[in-house]
């Protein structure tokens, strides 16, 4: 029996068809939303704006993370580490499809950016996998880090009573945090600390229009 070589226009047209899936929209969640048994709640006006205009950031984050584990998995030297980027892919598309659903429950949309977005996310990733193995984890950990900041700061800027919110996000932050955890125990290299400055500042700019847009 012999193995089917995958050559690179296989390769492209498999990634095309993952970015076009991504941006469309196209996500299926592999484990149940964990806004589904939180309880409904009333918002007015201003709070479902802010709700909405925060979990658009975050579904654009997973945008980003699809291209980002997308590219790096690709390009990755070894097995274990293309399965985890695999695994943490399949998870963040989880993410993906919860916070579309819940920006459809909150009367909104994604970003319009969405295109834009994975892009520039995939040529970071790109960038970070050329650089080897323990750069490219090392970018998993960083971003993982600066994610779960970021989350926590959603914790703590949802409304209170926006329940189906706050579990999403709850369950995002538990997610990044593991997935930095694993990239760490596989030999991520530190990044260094204008590498890291830099990465906070595409992705203020990244949160800020998101928001909006």
């Amino acid at each position: 029996m012999t193995t089917r070589t995958i050559n690179p226009l296989d390769h492209l047209i498999v990634g095309f068809d993952k970015a076009l899936r991504v941006v469309g929209g196209v996500a299926k969640a592999a484990r149940p939303n964990p806004g589904v048994s939180a309880p409904d709640c009333e918002l007015n006006t201003q709070e479902q704006r802010h709700s909405a205009g925060l979990m658009r950031v975050n579904h654009v984050g997973e945008v980003c993370a699809q291209a980002l584990y997308d590219a790096q998995g690709r390009r990755a030297s070894t097995q274990a580490m293309r399965t985890q980027f695999a695994k943490s892919g399949r998870e963040e598309e989880d993410h993906l499809a919860w916070t579309a659903e819940r920006l459809a429950e909150l009367g909104s949309q994604p970003s319009l950016l969405n295109p834009l977005w994975y892009a520039g996310a995939y040529a970071l990733g790109t960038v970070a996998s050329r650089l080897g193995d323990a750069v490219s984890l090392g970018f998993v950990v960083e971003t993982e880090r600066q994610v779960e900041a970021h989350l926590n700061s959603h914790l703590d800027q949802l409304p209170p009573q926006d329940a189906k919110s706050r579990a999403i996000v709850t369950q995002m932050r538990d997610d990044e945090i593991e997935h930095g955890a694993k990239a760490q125990e596989m030999g991520a290299a530190e990044m260094p600390l204008p590498v890291k400055a830099a990465m906070r500042a595409m992705a203020k700019v990244m949160t800020t229009t998101a928001y909006y847009i």
